[in-house]
């Protein structure tokens, strides 16, 4: 899986979430993640990955395909219900 992301938006992200981008590829390589298609995002397709990283944390990764890249868009800790709903479905 090709990966990328604008690197001020990395920096900003990691700042606002305390998650990197680097982290958040390794959630979306867990083998037990969950993903969904985001219904709010717009015009853009965009999707919905919780998975967890290397750290153990359950992330929440938002980002979208160009062409055969996936684009990261932002990543975030899980909240505490959305971490339940990820350990349920394990």
């Amino acid at each position: 899986m090709l990966v990328e992301w604008d690197p001020d938006k990395a920096r900003l992200n990691s700042r606002k979430h305390g998650v990197s981008f680097a982290d958040a590829v390794l959630a979306l390589e867990d083998a037990e993640a969950l993903t969904m298609r985001d219904l709010f995002s717009g015009e853009e397709e965009r999707w919905v990955t919780m998975g967890s990283d290397a750290l153990g944390r359950v992330l929440v990764v938002v980002y979208t395909w160009r062409g055969e890249r996936l684009r990261l868009i932002s990543a975030r800790k899980a909240t505490a219900r959305e971490r339940r709903r990820y350990e349920e479905a394990k």
